[in-house]
């Protein structure tokens, strides 16, 4: 058997429905054996960086390794950003890199970049495949690393002339369950000690915690419990944000709305976060207790050093928690209603102003209520994305993909692609700010080529407004981030997409409602007015006085 053949069928072993990118000629041989597939389809993208973050997010929406291809040199250092988005994101992600033939080429180095090492930094394990006959177990233990608490990218480069010679060996391994350890009981019984003893304790989620038994047994503890609790940008929808025990979510890491209550907390139960988080809070030596439950233990820094840690399986250590805890808590929720009602008044004064061009607060209350249920919105990285954090509720688990870890621009277009492939009844929403959709717009021409179903939100300040928040908050003068940009609608109509630009905000809840129930791929050019950002979210949040 070829070992390129061998190659697909390991990959077929692991049940992989997709692989995403970009073919060069060291990869033909696969190609080949992909194209014999029966299980196997090919989505061919416009830019590596689009093809990885698609299989990216499809490692988060499933909790399966997504599979992506490139060639090698330049294809393959296009992988480099996605893999760091995987690798902080804790997203599984298998990506694939051909390379010149290593007996004997007669190119030299034209080319040739040292890519496993390379990405050995951003990655959880990197190999060369050097003889046809090790793909089976190399296959299996790339999909095993990649998938396995906390998951990340794996990367493996097939050379030109390995893919191409025969293999001996025909036998695949098959996957199998993982089982997680079990935090022991004293640990346990510790954890529930601390919580019994807290006057004001509060439950953080964060992005570890979105695996689907975990989330079942966080939302149960809290309604068994009665504790209160908040989240982080990328722990949204793990448990239901309509509960009455929802503080909010840490849009920032301090001075937001929620801080008031989580400054009053004497613990703080952190669940499924780490560092790679931008913190929700920091700790102080002499301030709140910190319970950590993870798979792994915690990564020690200056603002995150947990005095309790609860190592083992989130879902097992928290059915645990809550036999040892026995009942609901007695606890005094006054100061908690307070800020919550008080968070959700400041947070939505501002909802239904009808000015145009839109302010964020507007925007986000038009979407919620656009949105069903289990529909899905990915967001690209730009200062909205703060405004839909704090302001968008999230009801169902994996209905906001945000990034908040590397906080890329780029990702949104393609995680909302993936979102609209593998979801192909539920809306999807893709929102961009206009430099962030430029980073990868040519993937429209992909979505229109498999027929999604998608609606494209642009954003448009003509700027890079993150970068000018900051620099407004820094006290510098606004200079240099201002550009132009194409016309949106000839440009979504150049990749044969149908393109809107809003002049009102009544033709934006129209044109939104319309465009799904047409079907296709349509982007929409909304001017979004920014002026409400250095008011709200910092001179507010730097002065503004506590609630409780």
């Amino acid at each position: 058997m070829k070992a390129s053949d061998l190659f697909i069928q390991a990959l077929e072993n692991e049940g992989v429905e997709y692989i995403f990118g970009i073919p060069g000629e060291e990869n033909l041989d696969i190609l080949e054996s992909l194209r014999k597939s029966k299980q196997i389809k090919l989505i061919l993208t416009r830019h590596e960086q689009g093809a990885a973050f698609m299989a990216a997010t499809y490692g988060r929406l499933t909790g399966k390794a997504g599979v992506c291809l490139a060639t090698l040199g330049p294809g393959a250092t296009n992988f480099t950003t996605p893999a760091a988005y995987g690798f902080l994101g804790g997203f599984p992600l298998v990506m694939i890199t051909g390379q010149k033939p290593i007996k004997k080429s007669k190119q030299g180095q034209f080319q040739i970049v040292d890519v496993v090492h390379l990405f050995a930094p951003i990655c959880k394990m990197t190999k060369q495949i050097v003889n046809g006959n090790t793909i089976p177990s190399l296959v299996r233990e790339a999909f095993r690393v990649a998938e396995e608490e906390k998951p990340g990218p794996v990367l493996l480069e097939l050379p030109e002339d390995i893919a191409e010679e025969k293999s001996d060996v025909v036998d695949l391994i098959p996957p199998h369950e993982r089982f997680y350890a079990v935090a022991g009981k004293e640990v346990i019984n510790a954890a529930a000690a601390s919580i019994k003893d807290a006057k004001y304790p509060l439950l953080m989620i964060g992005a570890g915690a979105n695996r689907k038994e975990a989330r079942r047994a966080i939302s149960e503890f809290i309604g068994a419990i009665g504790i209160p609790f908040c989240n982080t940008q990328m722990g949204k929808g793990v448990v239901d944000e309509s509960s009455d025990y929802f503080l909010g979510t840490a849009a920032l890491s301090d001075k937001d709305y929620l801080h008031d209550y989580i400054k009053e907390a004497d613990l703080i139960i952190n669940i499924g976060h780490d560092v790679v988080e931008k913190p929700p809070f920091f700790m102080e030596h002499n301030g709140a207790k910190v319970i950590h439950i993870n798979y792994k233990s915690a990564q020690v820094d200056q603002v995150y050093f947990p005095q309790i840690e609860v190592v083992g399986d989130i879902a097992l250590s928290v059915d645990a928690l809550a036999d040892a805890l026995g009942s609901k808590l007695d606890l005094d929720l006054r100061d908690f209603e307070k800020v919550r009602d008080n968070v959700k008044r400041e947070i939505y004064r501002l909802d239904d102003e009808p000015s145009f061009p839109m302010r964020p607060q507007h925007i986000v209350s038009e979407i919620r209520n656009l949105m069903g249920y289990h529909d899905i919105i990915a967001l690209d990285n730009g200062v909205y994305k703060i405004w839909f954090a704090r302001n968008y509720l999230a009801f169902q688990p994996n209905t906001i993909l945000l990034d908040n870890a590397l906080a890329t621009m780029g990702a949104g277009l393609p995680s909302a692609m993936l979102a609209a492939m593998i979801h192909p009844n539920r809306k999807v929403m893709s929102i961009c700010g206009d430099g962030g959709f430029m980073m990868n717009s040519q993937e429209l021409e992909t979505a229109v080529r498999l027929d999604l179903n998608l609606v494209v939100l642009i954003l448009n300040d003509s700027s890079y407004g993150m970068i000018r928040w900051k620099q407004a908050g820094a006290g510098f003068k606004d200079w240099g981030l201002e550009y132009e940009n194409p016309d949106f609608v000839k440009y979504a109509e150049a990749y044969g997409a149908h393109g809107h630009r809003i002049s009102s905000v009544t033709g934006f809840v129209e044109t939104i409602d319309r465009a799904y129930r047409e079907g296709g791929v349509h982007v929409v050019d909304l001017p979004v007015d920014y002026s409400q950002n250095v008011k709200e979210l910092i001179t507010d949040l730097r002065d503004h006085k506590p609630i409780v």
